[in-house]
């Protein structure tokens, strides 16, 4: 056989089951021959997925020094080195060390969703060959093979079924379908999407119930789990908005600091005549002064402690600037089964012709009642629902357990373990009834009959598809007796519970006499008496539909992306608050649109049914292609991809696959989409106190360089040696700018749109702030130094003043920093107990850089009398009142802008 051939045929299941033998030259009988399957074995190679290569420990530590910011801490250690400070340089060399170190150590995990995909091949498989029955390597299987399947078997390749007997596949992880897919043999239509392709069975699925057979159309690679696997092997890499911004900023600090060393090294040559070296050596500390060696280190401390306070509230991220990038985002793409809703069925209605019944309570677990508007059923009064709800126990294959946490969960169908759950809620005598005989379910006829003994006759109960039971109905069950079945009414019934989203299922019974003992087909072909519906959902989490009402009121929208129907999907969004409940477009409208039509639609459709996985990674394309910061949820390998792609992809912790895991940036822990929303809280609070921690730092570089520009222009004093600005930049960095980190959230974080990904990380305002600062800081000390200078105080005593005086100020900016705009005394002024903490620290270092004799040797300053701490605390004083004058100013301009 060819294999140029076999992989330009991809539409098996819209070909005959016999002519796909042909075309597969095999056997459903025989099988292939051991020579057949051996010569095909290597010329298509193992039923593997390809290995990727893998990147050592080394070279993902060393990814992590690759960023601007780093190399000008490099670019500081090489100056330091070159003035003979060896010691700094060790300092900033431990820095860049320490940064990327907290982001190895965070993201150590290695990129494991290759291998968890591979490994979700089954390891076993029960082929024919030679026309006898054997177990194989599924790693040996081949195109070609004939497959045997049976319940709890999971598919080892991807199969066209040549035989289906009461099989049904659970494919929710691949498909999105919420019920297992009930599978037939007969050719479907070329456009039939992935989740309709019921003669099909899928590589990692499993078998939930009934037995098949089918041929191997697809191993390894070629299979659709082996297309998610290539899918996500040519997902690019992206960048997250708080990179790109952190980036630009440093190149734009690393031109800023180079063009101003350039222009005063030539201004201090040619108009001061300063001596070369003195001057090369003041340009250096002018470098040196400028550039914010900590700030690398504090951003990535600040994000490990938002990953910290996210994983209290059960939000695992994997990805540091994952924290901050959910702050950004704008729309979150969300799965339904599993994410949105319990992925548990659950009875919600139930119709008899007397009277209409609500079921509450969701889930498997058997806690809820059966009520008749607001009360609860008295069951002696409604014999018709008594014999309804038993006659959904009598024919059930399913039955409920708990595991170790009480976590209820059916053994079965999952179907059938709705209809357990609501005969154990209805309050009913549970008496057990033996069965004679049974016609199991088959998708074919589409119902299953039990006979069971009665006391003068024996009875025949029959549950099924409704058009099914519709039709074999003569008669109805009312109060009043049987009559003529109304096909009309039920017809209304069953439309009704659909445009719900609900799967409908009927009742009915036979009776016939004492001395029947089995059952056949024929025997219920007439004489049926319908009992009435019930009607099952995959109910929405309670906690989903609050969340979403969170993301509308902070400018998130979210967008439900299933491989459910389309009915059912309106219907759960509407009740989520997800679109309007009429709008929804379907996989394969996706199929004919171009990249433009696919962009508007990816914004002005909120629901997305039956889709298949590329469907969801063209939909997060299309949406990041219009500047939008997507996140993407999910729980099964058909959402890997997407997630993958996603600005942040999230997986369910409890029952998302592992390759889903190891595919998102962040895993919720509780399985709960409300989680999303406390992780987006976080993320918000976290770039807010980025930015100040920005707008903390940066002062201190504003302040030393205009102080050495200053003094380069006017022929002074340098006011600070490299070291000593050093010291300076890394304890307001490093200590003081950590306490930032711990600030609540802003008041109306929550209530605003989130952030455009064109927004500069400083904006117009924050440039002036900084600007403002830096000279009145500057300016101040140098104003203070020129009279020391003045009064014929020592160069040295001078120096240590200036150093005091900047870290000082800078401590009492830290408390105008806790708020952009808001004044800095107000009801959570204690609230943020770190500020206090890290004041009295810095204190301590200030006062032993200035007692110690060994920091005195080492930095170059001198002990201060007690009256010469005045100069640093009355300057910091003066900058806390008038920053906060500025801030009242501004908040001012604020509301008559809004007027």
């Amino acid at each position: 056989m060819r294999k140029d051939y076999l992989h330009t045929t991809k539409e098996w299941y819209s070909i005959e089951a016999e002519r796909v033998l042909q075309k597969l030259e095999s056997d459903n009988t025989k099988g292939l021959s051991q020579d057949e399957a051996v010569q095909r074995l290597n010329q298509f190679g193992e039923n593997i997925l390809p290995e990727k290569k893998k990147v050592s420990k080394l070279i993902r530590f060393l990814k992590h020094f690759n960023d601007i910011l780093i190399y000008i801490l490099f670019i500081a250690a090489i100056v330091t080195a070159l003035l003979g400070h060896y010691v700094d340089t060790v300092v900033i060399l431990l820095v860049a060390v320490v940064n990327a170190s907290i982001g190895y150590f965070q993201e150590n995990k290695a990129e494991k969703a290759l291998e968890d995909i591979k490994k979700m091949l089954s390891l076993k498989a029960q082929v024919i060959r030679n026309g006898t029955r054997t177990e194989i390597d599924a790693s040996h299987l081949t195109v070609g093979d004939i497959v045997l399947l049976g319940p709890g078997d999971k598919v080892p390749g991807d199969l066209r079924l040549i035989k289906a007997d009461n099989l049904r596949i659970e494919e929710s992880p691949l498909t999105g379908e919420s019920v297992p897919s009930e599978k037939k043999t007969e050719a479907l239509p070329l456009d039939t999407m992935l989740g309709d392709r019921i003669n099909m069975a899928f590589s990692s699925t499993t078998v939930s119930a009934g037995t098949g057979v089918g041929v191997v159309v697809a191993i390894g690679q070629d299979t659709e789990i082996g297309k998610i696997n290539q899918m996500m092997s040519d997902v690019e890499e992206i960048t997250t908005p708080l990179l790109k911004q952190t980036a630009k900023f440093g190149k734009t600090v690393s031109i800023v600091i180079v063009v101003i060393a350039v222009l005063i090294y030539i201004f201090g040559h040619f108009f001061r005549h300063y001596d070369s070296t003195e001057l090369l050596m003041s340009v250096i500390g002018l470098a040196v002064a400028a550039i914010p060696e900590g700030l690398p280190a504090i951003l990535s401390i600040i994000l490990a402690i938002g990953v910290q306070n996210m994983a209290k509230r059960n939000a695992i991220v994997r990805t540091l600037p994952s924290v901050e990038t959910l702050g950004a985002v704008s729309v979150i793409c969300s799965d339904k089964t599993g994410t949105l809703t319990k992925n548990e069925m659950t009875v919600k209605t139930v119709e008899i012709r007397d009277g209409d019944f609500i079921v509450t309570g969701t889930g498997y677990a058997p806690t809820g009642d059966v009520l008749n508007g607001d009360q609860k059923v008295d069951f002696r009064m409604e014999p018709i629902l008594h014999e309804l709800i038993n006659c959904f126990k009598i024919c059930n294959e399913a039955s409920l357990g708990q595991d170790e946490e009480d976590h209820w969960f059916v053994k079965g169908d999952p179907t059938e373990g709705a209809l357990i759950t609501l005969y154990e809620k209805a309050d009913i005598e549970h008496i057990p009834v033996e069965r004679i005989s049974t016609i199991p379910f088959d998708s074919e006829y589409k119902y299953m009959a039990t006979l069971i003994e009665g006391d003068n006759h024996n009875i025949i109960y029959i549950k099924g598809a409704p058009d099914r039971l519709l039709d074999m109905a003569e008669k109805e069950k009312t109060k009043a007796g049987e009559k003529d079945f109304d096909r009309h009414y039920w017809d209304g019934k069953i439309i009704e519970l659909a445009q719900k989203g609900q799967r409908i299922i009927g009742a009915a019974y036979k009776v016939i006499a004492k001395n029947i003992t089995t059952i056949e087909h024929e025997d219920i072909q007439d004489g049926i008496v319908f009992l009435g519906l019930a009607g099952i959902i995959d109910p929405p989490r309670e906690e989903a539909i609050e969340a979403i009402r969170l993301c509308t009121d902070a400018g998130i929208t979210v967008k439900m992306i299933t491989g459910d129907h389309i009915d059912t999907a309106k219907t759960i969004g509407r009740e989520m608050g997800i679109g309007d409940g009429t709008k929804a477009l379907q996989g394969k409208d996706l199929e004919n649109m171009t990249d433009a039509e696919l962009e508007v639609a990816s914004q002005e459709y909120n629901i997305f049914a039956r889709t298949s996985p590329e469907h969801k990674l063209k939909l997060v394309k299309a949406l990041q292609a219009r500047g939008v910061i997507c996140a993407m949820t999910g729980d099964g390998v058909n959402d890997a991809p997407a997630l993958k792609k996603a600005d942040v992809g999230i997986a369910m912790g409890i029952k998302g696959t592992e390759v889903t895991k190891d595919a998102a940036e962040m895993v919720l822990a509780d399985d709960n989409f409300s989680t999303i929303v406390a992780a987006v809280e976080e993320g918000r609070r976290v770039y807010d106190n980025l930015k100040k921690t920005i707008l903390f730092i940066l002062p201190t570089n504003g302040a030393e360089s205009f102080l050495i520009i200053a003094s380069i222009l006017f022929g002074t004093l340098m006011p600070l040696t490299p070291l000593q600005i050093l010291w300076v930049n890394m304890v307001t960095s490093v200590t003081v700018s950590l306490a930032l980190a711990f600030e609540k959230l802003e008041a109306g974080a929550m209530k605003r749109p989130p952030r455009s990904p064109q927004t500069p990380l400083l904006s117009g305002y924050f440039i002036w702030r900084i600007l403002f600062v830096s000279v009145l800081i500057g300016g101040g000390t140098l104003w203070m130094n020129i009279n020391l200078l003045a009064n014929g105080v020592s160069e040295e005593m001078v120096r240590t003043i200036t150093l005091q005086t900047i870290v000082i100020s800078q401590m009492f900016h830290l408390f105008n920093s806790r708020s952009i705009r808001g004044f800095a005394f107000n009801k959570d002024f204690f609230a943020n107990k770190a500020v206090f903490v890290v004041s009295g620290l810095l204190i301590l270092l200030q006062l032993g850089i200035t007692y110690l004799p060994f920091m005195n040797n080492v930095f170059g300053t001198t002990p201060l009398a007690l009256g010469d701490w005045v100069y640093p605390f009355i300057l910091g004083f003066v900058v806390f009142v008038v920053v906060e004058i500025e801030k009242g100013i501004m908040r001012q301009i604020d509301k008559a802008k809004i007027k």
